[in-house]
């Protein structure tokens, strides 16, 4: 099967606290509203638009509420599933690699990976309004996660094969944080959709959505998802494997339109309009769309057919600053 989620912070802190974030926009010298920068002031002139009715609490309320619903509806369809392993596909927010070396796109094959709790000083040294959400992102204790090195081992040489260069890590480097965990984007599918102690081995599978001066193009994601689905189908092993993206959508201004264009054009595996995709409209949080085209086109090649679960445009200020939330699956 496949997955497509959401991992915001807005989906683990209480609506009456998502403002918290919203000080954060209005600090913030570079929102990206269809492919230009930003400040907060000129980000609300340049939508024309007030956003408060958006904001209201009740509103909030209601997404978060159907929001945390279509999390609980994806973590019981995996379950039901059955599945041997998860390819779970995400971008590192420089918590573990970085600008010593960025893959484009990188396999983790070692046995097991460490899934570490943050420390309170690394809680006390993150943005506004991260903290009362990534701590639920984490598990309370040191916890190994198993890993599948011989389907990890199996994609790298295949997408390899297929004409692709990507990153073979064996030890996850010491990172931000010092302690090699696997980070927050693979730490939501363990603790939000999985429950924090659902047992199925992982492949993490790392796409740089975010960092200049090398993410990949929306072209070369769709062409890598054919690639991965191929590598997948090709395993010698009688598997069950679903693949997985974390992260997206649109942020860290909500583009609703862009948005409904996207999910639908991946739900019909339309590469016309996802390889036209810029990289100017890639950035921010909204380059997280890469890994999504990475899962849905892999899914998609692999005969599944996709449903859309939930989608909730969380919006949380005056100049539309948020989070829009998705929820895919393909079965």
């Amino acid at each position: 099967m496949g997955v497509g989620t959401s991992h915001g912070p807005l989906l683990n802190t209480p609506p009456a606290e998502w403002e918290q974030r919203a000080l954060a926009d209005r600090r913030n010298k570079e929102l990206i509203y269809r492919g230009d920068s930003y400040d907060f002031a000129g980000l609300r002139a340049a939508r024309g638009r007030d956003f408060s009715d958006e904001c209201a609490l009740e509103v909030r309320k209601a997404r978060h509420a159907a929001c945390r619903a279509a999390i609980d509806e994806l973590g019981r369809r995996v379950k039901d599933a059955a599945l041997d392993v998860l390819v779970v596909v995400s971008s590192d927010h420089k918590e573990v690699f970085d600008d010593g070396l960025m893959p484009q796109f990188a396999f983790y094959w070692g046995d097991s990976v460490n899934h570490e709790p943050y420390t309170k000083e690394q809680l006390d040294g993150m943005p506004p309004g991260l903290a009362i959400a990534e701590i639920a992102n984490q598990p309370a204790v040191s916890t190994v996660r198993a890993c599948h090195p011989a389907l990890a081992r199996h994609l790298l040489k295949e997408t390899s094969n297929a004409g692709f260069d990507p990153g073979a890590s064996l030890r996850l480097p010491a990172g931000r944080y010092e302690n090699s965990s696997i980070p927050h984007g693979w730490g939501f599918i363990y603790q939000q959709v999985l429950g924090g102690d659902y047992e199925i081995p992982v492949v993490p599978l790392f796409v740089n959505t975010f960092w200049e001066p090398n993410p990949p193009s929306a072209a070369r994601c769709h062409d890598f998802g054919v690639a991965l689905a191929a590598a997948i189908s090709s395993y010698p092993e009688d598997l069950r494997v679903g693949v997985v993206a974390s992260g997206g959508l649109s942020h860290f201004v909500v583009e609703e339109d862009l948005d409904r264009r996207f999910l639908d054009a991946l739900l019909a595996g339309d590469r016309e309009f996802l390889a036209s995709l810029s990289a100017d409209v890639l950035r921010s949080g909204t380059s997280e769309l890469r890994s999504w085209i990475v899962v849905g086109i892999a899914a998609r090649r692999s005969g599944l057919a996709g449903e859309l679960v939930d989608y909730q445009p969380c919006y949380r200020s005056e100049a539309g600053t948020g989070n829009a939330m998705g929820f895919v699956t393909w079965a």
